[in-house]
């Protein structure tokens, strides 16, 4: 089956917001394959099943890691992604842009510059629209992924918490057990003072529970 690419910008005066590549037409053939590879019982040994950097399971349909490579791609496949919300503004590689094809994946791509204190600057209008992709159920289950997933990927995770009512020492927590030794002030004061309150409510299948 022919698979037809569709990409979009959205542009907030000279800056680029989000670049979405979508494939228009999934492949049935292998949403069958992921539905068998289901019903197997295969050890990860068996399969090389190797994970992102720092992948973990966010919530129910939603994972973060960083930056996937090839060796990871089977991987990903076992997830059934429809969507990858990537947090760079280097261009997605062609062997990248390829396994999307493959597999149906639509990319989001929300450029933020991976600077280090004290020149960083977290556009908060780019952190808003990836969350409300991120909110989005159509694009679930989705990959949030920066370069190491660490400090974007986690800015836009402890801004999903708020919204999940968590209390900012757990948000905090979370961001650190990622970011380890190269946790940033700026990232943890723009998660606490980022306002959800036009976020008007998150989806049911969401784990909601404040911690």
């Amino acid at each position: 089956m022919k698979l037809v690419e569709k990409t979009t910008t959205e542009e907030h005066g000279e800056d680029i917001v989000c670049r979405t590549i979508e494939v228009v037409e999934r492949n049935v053939f292998q949403q069958a394959q992921f539905k068998e590879a289901d019903d197997a019982v295969v050890s990860v040994e068996e399969l090389n099943l190797i994970p992102p950097l720092n992948f973990s399971m966010v919530d129910n349909g939603i994972f973060r890691s960083g930056f996937p490579d090839p060796a990871n791609f089977s991987f990903l496949q076992t997830l059934g992604l429809r969507s990858i919300i990537y947090l760079c503004p280097e261009p997605y590689p062609e062997s990248n842009i390829q396994f999307l094809k493959s597999n149906g994946i639509t990319l989001f791509q929300f450029g933020i510059e991976g600077n280090k204190e004290p020149f960083v600057i977290i556009p908060d209008q780019k952190i808003r629209k990836a969350l409300n992709v991120l909110l989005d159920e159509k694009n679930h289950p989705v990959l949030i992924h920066c370069k190491r997933g660490k400090h974007r990927t986690g800015c836009l995770v402890g801004c999903l918490r708020k919204l999940q009512k968590w209390c900012l020492t757990s948000i905090f927590d979370e961001y650190q057990r990622f970011a380890a030794a190269k946790a940033r002030v700026s990232d943890q004061r723009f998660m606490e003072i980022f306002d959800v309150s036009s976020f008007s409510h998150i989806p049911m299948s969401f784990s909601c529970s404040s911690r």
